[in-house]
């Protein structure tokens, strides 16, 4: 009987991972296969045929270092990046911060309208933004000659920084309500306690913000902060669909889109692979940076 009971209790103890079962078979074939096999074909040379990858050794990571248009697109990335998340950042954390208020009347519909363009796909925002630009039929270069500011179109994505601007301040307005939202998500855990004491210490709405929100928000833009840098190293739609007329100088030429013109147009899927590594390397760099430093006083805390 004690035998009988001891293998049920037994059996019932490996039920749990039946559930988690699915889960790490899906993660093991669609992310831990394909990030091991890009580390393999980085040690390779390979034109993505039926031919057999062969073994150059480290040559694809000396040529990588080499590499001048993976340097300049490693720098457009940060720019555009850069130039997009800290208006995102502040804009995102200012309207949470209002819309969050209970005196603030509409607050549902105006949260409905900054998340909306979440909801849509990349590939249409690039595509409206791009015959937004357009230098023969966009409606930008016809209201400015209507308004007399200018006299003949501009070639606004033939132009370096016009190119980037318009791609930050793109992603800008796609990821803002989705940033905002989070943060909502963050002040609505932060305890009434700490307010209901502010009040009775006399603070200011301004006050309350500085000395209690932004605190308490820390782990919340940790968050922000390290979702940003993730997707922002790895931006492909946006650049590739407004930029696919092409840009000056290969000004918009990111990361990903060298990654894909090396695998995909030149058909030399190591070398694409080795950017690949690199790309990861650089994202959990600067992702455990991001990280040490923003959760660090709240670690010891």
């Amino acid at each position: 009987m004690s035998f009988k009971k001891s293998s049920t209790i037994s059996r019932r103890k490996y039920y749990g991972y039946l559930f988690i079962l699915p889960f790490f078979i899906i993660l093991s074939i669609f992310i831990i296969y394909p990030i091991g096999y890009s580390i393999y074909l980085s040690f390779h040379s390979w034109d993505g045929s039926i031919i057999q990858p062969e073994f150059v050794g480290l040559q694809n990571f000396k040529s990588l270092f080499q590499d001048q248009f993976f340097g300049k697109s490693i720098a457009n990335t940060w720019i555009i990046w850069i130039v997009s998340f800290i208006p995102q950042l502040i804009l995102a954390l200012g309207l949470a911060a209002v819309l969050s208020d209970s005196d603030v009347k509409g607050k549902g519909f105006f949260r409905w309208v900054y998340f909306l363009p979440v909801l849509i796909t990349m590939a249409s925002i690039g595509n409206l933004v791009y015959f937004i630009m357009d230098w023969k039929t966009g409606v930008l270069n016809q209201i400015l000659m209507r308004l007399g500011f200018i006299q003949q179109p501009i070639q606004w994505l033939q132009k370096i920084t016009a190119a980037r601007l318009t791609i930050s301040i793109t992603l800008c307005w796609m990821w803002f309500g989705y940033t905002m939202v989070i943060f909502m998500a963050g002040m609505k855990a932060i305890p009434q306690e700490y307010y209901e004491a502010g009040v009775m210490d006399g603070t200011t709405k301004w006050q309350a913000f500085r000395y209690i929100t932004l605190p308490c928000l820390r782990p919340t833009i940790t968050y922000n902060v390290v979702t940003s840098i993730i997707g922002g190293l790895t931006m492909y739609d946006v650049p590739a669909i407004i930029s696919h007329s092409g840009a000056p100088q290969s000004s918009t030429l990111t990361m990903v889109m060298y990654l894909y013109n090396m695998g995909f147009r030149n058909y030399n899927m190591g070398y694409a692979a080795t950017i690949a590594v690199g790309l990861f390397v650089m994202v959990m760099v600067f992702v455990s940076i991001a990280y040490k430093i923003l959760m660090k006083n709240v670690q010891q805390e």
